[in-house]
């Protein structure tokens, strides 16, 4: 865990971090809301924070009523926030710094850039706007009833767990451990009422003015078919801000940390360095282990949406406890299911057991489906027919059944492992004909 640290501003005690030690500093500024050491928690959320420290040292903080910071407090202006961030900046010990503002994050950057271009090196927009609320003259900004719609609506984004990722991040809308982290991320970061003023606040944003006093080097991220801040709020800024470099980026999502490609943290690696880091790619001889709970669907529908919710996470939660107990690494959520990685087979099997032991406590069973073999491991993710493979082993388990390849079962040879043999199968997608088994005990 990255220490958090506090500094004072004015009269509230600011929450921040800092990463990493390269030759730039940076300085991510949030956009809605945030929390320091929950962002940890999402496994995209902690890669991206990764790459952007290994070429700068990066610092992260909450905003005054957000997060770790002192929360009983109205809302900021703009004004507020520039001195927030100066004395982070000062109690590190940094005279000049990169800016990297996402959404709301971005009009205080702006007018921090303009206002105290000695203390800013360079300034990094991203899923950005110039102006809160629609008019004539910028009419790709949310209307008054829109956003009365959605401060109507923040009780209900609260209690229900990514019912507005469609919104924010259509590209994990579907997935359940992102859903459940965002729910709790929100939960951690404010409070309805807090959020409420912080969107009434949203609405007297105005920097248009001071775009072209702008001096810094600057460059403007944004995704084409953002739903959240349009596209054409960054070719705005872009076109308004002197010299600025626009680059626009395939994909939905407004959450910048979600970019499965790494593109977004490259460009600001080549924007600050001149240089493009590659993601690492790499072969590895690995086990990989998939579960699923049985009959999920039908689960899921007799429960209700609120009892589904609390359940997976208690699911997810055992899973990890016990993914972490013997070794694996996880590579993701498959919704209610896992995908995880180990460096010895025996250690695996004994995890689906132990997975499958603990869940029964919850009244769900899962099943377990593994293969050994060469997996390509690029970043966080893993590809490779090893990983289709097990995916397709997992298909022929059924409740509490863990099923292996017999490339597993040949391997784990003196463990004291026993299977019970299931037989030649077809796996689909897959050439030739596959003999399975059943692991016969559970031997942890």
């Amino acid at each position: 865990m990255v220490a958090t640290h506090y500094v004072k501003s004015r009269d509230a005690y600011i929450a921040y971090q800092v990463i990493g030690d390269g030759p730039h500093t940076l300085i991510f500024v949030p956009g809605f809301v945030s929390n320091l050491e929950y962002m940890w928690e999402e496994p995209n959320f902690n890669r991206q924070l990764i790459r952007l420290g290994s070429f700068c040292r990066l610092i992260c903080f909450d905003k005054v009523g957000t997060g770790l910071s002192d929360r009983n407090h109205s809302v900021q202006t703009l004004e507020d926030r520039i001195e927030d961030v100066l004395a982070v900046m000062n109690a590190v010990g940094v005279d000049r710094t990169v800016l990297l503002g996402f959404s709301e994050g971005s009009p205080m950057s702006v007018l921090f850039a303009a206002t105290h271009p000695q203390r800013i090196s360079a300034l990094v927009l991203y899923g950005s706007f110039a102006k809160g609320s629609h008019s004539e003259d910028y009419p790709w900004a949310l209307k008054p009833y829109q956003f009365e719609n959605w401060i109507e609506n923040i009780p209900n984004i609260w209690t229900n767990p990514g019912i507005d990722l469609d919104y924010w991040a259509p590209s994990m809308a579907n997935d359940e451990r992102f859903r459940l982290w965002w729910q709790k991320f929100i939960h951690l970061s404010a409070s309805p009422g807090a959020a409420m003023e912080l969107i009434r606040m949203y609405q007297q944003i105005d920097v248009r003015a001071i775009l072209p006093t702008i001096q810094v080097p600057t460059l403007v991220l944004h995704r084409k078919h953002d739903r959240a801040t349009l596209v054409e709020g960054g070719r705005y800024l872009a076109q308004r801000i002197p010299n600025a470099k626009y680059v626009e980026l395939a994909g939905q999502d407004h959450m910048w940390w979600t970019d499965k490609e790494g593109d977004i943290v490259a460009e600001i690696e080549e924007f600050l360095t001149g240089v493009r880091s590659i993601m690492d790619i790499d072969r590895v001889l690995a086990t990989v282990l998939f579960t699923d709970i049985v009959n999920s669907t039908i689960r899921a529908v007799t429960l209700g949406d609120a009892q589904w919710s609390r359940l997976l996470e208690n699911h997810h939660h055992l899973i990890r406890r016990e993914i972490d107990r013997f070794r694996g690494r996880e590579v993701k959520t498959t919704g209610d299911g896992f995908l995880v990685l180990f460096d010895g087979p025996s250690r695996a099997i004994r995890c689906a057991a132990a997975i499958q032991e603990a869940v029964n406590t919850l009244g769900v069973e899962v099943r377990a489906g593994l293969h050994t073999g060469e997996c390509v491991i690029g970043g966080e993710d893993i590809s490779g027919v090893a990983v289709h493979i097990a995916a397709r082993v997992l298909g022929q388990a059924k409740a509490n059944e863990i099923v292996v390849s017999s490339t597993v079962k040949d391997l784990v040879v003196g463990s004291g492992i026993q299977f019970e043999d299931r037989g030649l199968h077809q796996l689909k997608g897959v050439d030739g004909e596959w003999r399975l088994f059943v692991v016969a005990n559970n031997d942890k």
